[in-house]
């Protein structure tokens, strides 16, 4: 955009940074409604969500609890039906001596309800005439009453036991009565019953100041913490079933009307909102509902948390961290926009001089465009020369090799020494195998002849490939492996004394990068050296072992023979250097070549009547270790 004079873009900037605000205006309303909308989902989701864990947390605690309660007078019937004093009280109920037992049982059974937590025990015979009970000296005795009617006690005789809540017809209590058939099936004796009553349970419920209840499967609250509410139903019952339970006289004449809930709508998993009037309040409250299942019991437990006051701290919360967040950030985009407005100002202001600036960097660029070209023409050349200052030093390296294959031709024929030497050995033995008849160690021996022509042969491959550009590519090799190659080559000649020769095992499976055969012609080297170094010595002594690191294997070969003489030391490595008569000079210099042809040194120290080879190689890494196995 061009403009005729400076007039133009201020005016043309008014009118856009006017419309600008009145977007932004029309953006924050929007936002701040949008903000209002999502705090209140938001929080009433929060507090709910909270609400629920601390309640579900509650019940589990109160369930466990009653589980607790219920589970303690479970056994009672079970143990008394397999009572002397009770099945003698119920054989007989027509003799003289029956009434003797039954007197003698309800001393019992009293004694019994003083050390438990049963409210009462008593005992019913085949008819349904209870025959002794724990309460026989009360005026509410239940001696002589009939229970043919009641639930628990027919279910019994069927089934052999049962657990049946029901108010009690003499008592007028409710409670649980857990009944067990006494005698087998075909010839019933009787039932024991014992009742259990939760009158301490419900007081603790009631302590909490949270509506709790337990309903059956026929809906009908059972426990309570609000005794009002005890025989009313969550659920209206179908007028058969309210039917059925009226003429079973289990809640007495209770008028099992539905509780007082109104607007219930679920929330999750066993899990509602609902408004409850309670006893005694000014009007309907709200409650988050928590259902869980009772184990071994057919009931449910249901328990009730006000949320009101919890929702109402969540939405202020919400609300206040809403208001200083949408404000924050209404008051940082402002800020944006009145700097940006502010820069776009200076941007006109400067339009005329940054187009003169452009001209000017556009023909600078051009003139860097060039010198550009002319640099990478000076790279390029630099890369051609390097090239050739490669290919000449190849040059010069294989020239150098084939300067000293006059003297590698002597070193080979001393390492063929070795392996002929041994070939010799086992020759021989064979013939005296084959004298004695063992001929299979014989071949044993003939196919490690066998694999001794392989090693020659590679010795003599090392020798063409001194004579070709390159080395043999490298892969992996057990170092046990070629610890143990070594070992049997050197065996031959030094039988009687590879007792000094003490090698540590490296770990299971490390794996250098190598030739097994070119390494083995090292330690082959190595080991005969040291071996000659401590011959004739009484406390003879050659070590070997392994430092692993994570990229670098270590191999120490180390004698306690005379060592090496400094001015003999100092130049090892260099052919025809050697300190023996008949020694060539050349077997270092070969095992030399062939660690660094691999990536590693050789490295010797010497003093103190201790000589150490340390030869570093390079450790394979996982996936060639995954490769070989």
């Amino acid at each position: 955009m061009s403009y005729t004079n400076d007039s133009q873009p201020a005016e043309h900037l008014v009118r856009k940074f006017r419309l600008a605000w009145i977007v932004f205006g029309v953006a924050a309303i929007s936002i701040v409604v949008a903000a209002g909308f999502a705090v209140e989902r938001y929080g009433r989701a929060s507090a709910l969500t909270r609400l629920e864990v601390q309640a579900r947390t509650d019940a589990d605690l109160k369930v466990a609890l009653l589980q607790a309660v219920l589970e303690r007078p479970r056994a009672l019937p079970l143990l008394l039906a397999g009572d002397r004093e009770v099945r003698d009280a119920l054989v007989d109920l027509s003799a003289d001596a029956a009434i003797a037992k039954r007197e003698a049982l309800d001393a019992k059974l009293e004694d019994l309800v003083v050390k438990t937590n049963a409210s009462v025990i008593y005992v019913v015979g085949p008819d349904g005439i209870a025959i002794s009970s724990s309460n026989w000296r009360e005026p509410t005795s239940f001696v002589g009453n009939d229970y043919t009617f009641r639930a628990y006690f027919t279910r019994a005789m069927q089934e052999g036991a049962a657990e049946h809540f029901a108010l009690g017809s003499v008592s007028k209590r409710p409670g649980l009565y857990i009944s067990q058939r006494v005698g087998p099936a075909e010839a019933p004796l009787g039932v024991v019953v014992a009742k259990m009553e939760f009158d301490q349970l419900e007081a603790d419920w009631r302590n909490s100041q949270r509506p709790s209840f337990v309903a059956d499967s026929s809906n009908v609250v059972l426990i309570t913490s609000l005794p009002s509410w005890r025989f009313m139903t969550t659920e209206p019952l179908d007028p058969d079933d309210l039917g059925a339970i009226r003429q079973s006289l289990q809640f007495g004449d209770a008028p099992l009307l539905p509780l007082p809930f109104i607007r219930q709508q679920p929330v999750g998993d066993n899990a509602r909102t609902l408004q409850a009037i309670l006893p005694g309040g000014a009007g309907a409250e709200d409650f988050l509902e928590i259902t869980t299942p009772i184990p071994s019991t057919p009931w449910r437990f249901e328990y009730l948390l006000p949320i009101s006051k919890a929702m109402s701290d969540a939405l202020r919360e919400t609300r206040l961290m809403a208001i200083l967040v949408v404000t924050t950030l209404l008051a940082l985009a402002a800020f944006l926009l009145r700097r940006r407005q502010v820069t776009e100002m200076a941007i006109a202001q400067q339009r005329l001089a940054r187009e003169d600036l452009e001209n000017r960097v556009a023909a600078r660029t051009i003139d860097l465009s060039l010198a550009r070209d002319r640099l990478e023409a000076e790279i390029m050349d630099h890369k051609q020369t390097e090239s050739r200052l490669q290919s000449v030093q190849q040059d010069l390296v294989h020239a150098n090799r084939l300067a000293i294959l006059g003297q590698v031709a002597a070193g080979v024929a001393h390492e063929i020494n070795q392996p002929v030497t041994t070939i010799r050995a086992y020759a021989d033995n064979s013939k005296v195998l084959l004298e004695r008849g063992r001929a299979e160690t014989a071949v044993e021996n003939l196919d490690h002849i066998a694999s001794l022509t392989e090693r020659i042969g590679a010795i003599t491959d090392d020798l063409k490939a001194l004579a070709r550009k390159g080395r043999p590519a490298p892969e992996p090799v057990l170092l046990q492996e070629v610890f143990d190659g070594a070992t049997m080559l050197v065996r031959s000649r030094f039988t009687g004394r590879m007792d000094t020769l003490k090698i540590t095992p490296p770990p299971s499976g490390l794996v250098v990068m190598g030739s097994r055969l070119r390494l083995e012609q090292v330690f082959i080297n190595l080991f005969q050296n040291a071996l000659e170094a401590v011959e004739g010595r009484p406390d003879a002594l050659i070590q070997v072992t392994t430092d692993v690191s994570a990229d670098r294997v270590l191999v120490h070969v180390c004698d306690n023979g005379p060592g090496i003489a400094p001015q003999i030391l100092k130049a090892l490595f260099e052919p025809f250097n050697s300190s023996k008569e008949k020694g060539l000079g050349l077997g270092l210099v070969i095992s030399k070549d062939i660690v660094t042809d691999y990536g590693g040194r050789i490295e010797v120290e010497s003093r103190d009547g201790r000589t150490c080879f340390t030869i570093s190689l390079v450790r394979a890494d996982e996936e060639n270790d995954h490769d070989r196995a």
